[in-house]
């Protein structure tokens, strides 16, 4: 069954903070007007997805009900579409975006050609919170966690900024997990396709709850988790946390900072310097999409499982990561660097 946060309790989360002043402007300006929503994926990915799931119900809860059209910036793993977010989009409303919830590690970490704050983004929420997992082929015969410390795994990652890419780049460094980390596919999908043609091994991606679509990894046999890389272990995967397999105390804040991100779901943001009444129609609309019984239906029939967040929430996950020490993000930031 899909997880969702029912309406009542969404409406006591997410109050309606707009005067009706500030929503009459908003409605005037967006009367008309068409937004642009930006995805830092290709088409077909799961943040193209669930964009476009967003901007086919999102409309009718803005005021003045806009158009919108979803529009792809794949690139680097989501700096590309995240600098123009920050940089070149129009700062009055009309631009939104979906980026990797790891830009924000990304930015402390100073990643090359990071080009934005986060702390100054306008954060409007997210659908979902998801769990980072390592997944491996059932043909490797990995079965077992303390494997991974004794023979080599081939693991698919894109490059990039994106935790695909770093996750398997940091358990190796800092745990010594004897992962051969493979770089250059073009999307999760392209990954799998190459598990099931020997090619790679595994590879550390989010998954959703119970019922969510890469459920079915597990459940055709094709592959099987091995452990996730949040604090806690996840109750219906059934698999250890890699935080059992800590030597140091520095290692658990390690992992405890880049695990912060996956708490960030599928952040949705606009422009700094939108002005405030029409960020508080943009929260107040995304809030109102999530407890919409029509997106809502159309997710179920998608398997995607919808536990949103606030713009507020979000916005206090950014400051919470941007306020970590600066050793271990240092530390975090040697382990994830590229070998």
């Amino acid at each position: 069954m899909m997880k969702v946060v029912p309406a009542v309790l969404i409406a006591a989360l997410f109050p309606a903070v707009a005067s009706p002043a500030a929503a009459q402007d908003a409605a005037e300006f967006y009367k008309g007007k068409q937004l642009r929503f930006v995805v830092g994926t290709s088409s077909g990915q799961d943040y193209d997805l669930w964009a476009r799931l967003i901007a086919r119900h999102i409309t009718r809860h803005i005021p003045g009900q806009p158009g919108i059209v979803v529009e792809n910036m794949p690139g680097a793993g989501h700096i590309v579409a995240t600098n123009h977010l920050f940089n070149v989009a129009p700062r009055d409303g009309t631009v939104i975006g979906m980026v990797s919830r790891n830009m924000t590690d990304a930015y402390i970490m100073k990643v090359r050609n990071i080009r934005f704050d986060p702390a100054r983004f306008n954060w409007l929420g997210s659908p979902e919170i998801n769990y980072r997992v390592l997944f491996v082929g059932t043909a490797t015969g990995f079965t077992a966690v303390r494997e991974l410390f004794e023979r080599e795994l081939l693991v698919g990652a894109p490059g990039g900024a994106q935790g695909v890419t770093a996750a398997p780049t940091l358990l190796k460094n800092l745990l010594g997990l004897k992962f051969k980390i493979v770089t250059g596919y073009r999307s999760p999908g392209d990954i799998v396709l190459a598990i099931n043609r020997g090619e790679v091994g595994g590879f550390v991606i989010s998954i959703g709850g119970p019922s969510g679509a890469r459920r079915k990894w597990i459940d055709s046999g094709q592959m099987r988790v091995l452990f996730n890389m949040e604090p806690d272990r996840v109750p219906w995967l059934g698999v250890p946390t890699i935080f059992d397999f800590t030597a140091t105390e520095e290692q658990r804040q390690v992992l405890t900072f880049f695990a912060g991100n996956t708490r960030q779901g599928r952040p949705i943001l606009a422009p700094p310097g939108v002005p405030a009444e029409r960020v508080a129609a943009l929260r107040r609309a995304f809030d109102a999409t999530m407890a919409d019984a029509a997106f809502l239906k159309e997710a179920q029939t998608m398997g995607f499982e919808v536990f949103p967040q606030t713009g507020e929430q979000i916005t206090a996950l950014v400051a919470a990561s941007l306020a970590t020490p600066e050793h271990i993000v240092k530390r975090a930031e040697r382990a994830a660097a590229p070998d």
